[in-house]
């Protein structure tokens, strides 16, 4: 276990220098000019030059991924163009929100799936099936923008069960999971019913049944062990993605999550700061991954790392 804990954490330290060196040529390959865009469109030449000699950007562009990758090897991520402020400290201030989002929108999508895709897979081809599939095309369909609006109309306005936005209380976080938990739970709702049904169909589930082992017994101490693997891999990937930001939901509820920052910086041509939020999702990605990975010899004994 430990020599394969070893590798993926290298694995990992290649990928993550890959995602920044890739990251850093795609910000640099934007037609917009930061230093421009700090200076205003009345600024005089003079001036824009000034402004990118400030912030380094008339070096070549070895010189300055070297200056950046060697203050991100010391924790510094150097410091927003436009609010003047260090990116550790502007992702320290948006991360908790985000953090709170993510944990909210995998339950929800977990509370949600789960049973859906183990009824649906207990009943194959019956109306409960049905309807859970219906529910499942609907949820990977719904746009999240339109999902959060109706839910923020009815639960926020109509009903005033919660906050119209906002952030702070567990009553803020509801609707904004909510919103992610069902675009989310489609997906999960249809890989767990197809995995449910593969693993119901395998020999040792018969041999259990043929020996009398109750159906509930057989669904919870059996198949779901095994046919939930696929979700720990999907969970994973959530929340590399859900650390990254969420930005159309964040923007519904006025989340201060990483999502707006990123999006603002994206306007703006922040570079420090878009580079800020890459890292932080890349490295959530490959926690992620790695946690899952971690957690399948736990769940069925038969995978082995070495």
């Amino acid at each position: 276990m430990f020599r394969y804990i070893l590798r993926r954490l290298i694995q990992a330290a290649l990928v993550l220098v890959g995602v920044s060196v890739i990251t850093f040529l795609l910000s640099y390959a934007l037609p917009a000019d930061p230093a421009r865009m700090i200076a205003g469109r009345s600024a005089t030449p003079e001036t824009v030059e000034k402004i990118r000699h400030e912030l380094g950007l008339d070096r070549p562009l070895p010189v300055q991924y070297f200056n950046y990758a060697w203050g991100l090897l010391h924790g510094d991520m150097g410091r927003s163009y436009v609010q003047k402020t260090e990116v550790t400290t502007l992702l320290k201030s948006r991360l908790p929100a985000t953090i709170q989002l993510a944990v909210a929108g995998i339950l929800f999508e977990l509370i949600l799936a789960l049973p859906l895709g183990i009824i649906a897979a207990l009943r194959k081809g019956k109306l409960t099936d049905q309807l859970t599939m219906v529910f499942a095309f609907f949820g990977v369909s719904a746009p999240q923008f339109a999902l959060g609006l109706i839910l923020l109309y009815f639960f926020g306005y109509r009903l005033s069960l919660v906050p119209l936005g906002g952030y702070g209380t567990l009553k803020h976080i509801i609707l904004p999971g909510l919103t992610i938990g069902i675009t989310g739970a489609g997906w999960y709702a249809r890989v767990m019913r197809s995995s449910m049904l593969e693993v119901l169909s395998q020999q040792y589930i018969r041999t259990a049944k043929a020996k009398g082992v109750s159906k509930w017994a057989v669904v919870t101490k059996h198949a779901l062990r095994n046919a939930i693997l696929p979700i720990i891999a999907m969970i994973g990937l959530d929340i590399g993605i859900f650390m990254s930001g969420v930005v159309v939901v964040e923007s519904v509820f006025a989340w201060p999550g990483i999502g707006q920052m990123a999006w603002q910086a994206i306007q703006l041509v922040d570079i420090p700061v878009i580079m800020g939020v890459v890292t932080v999702a890349a490295v959530a990605i490959v926690i992620g991954n790695l946690l899952a990975d971690l957690v399948y010899p736990f769940l069925d004994p038969r995978i082995e790392y070495r």
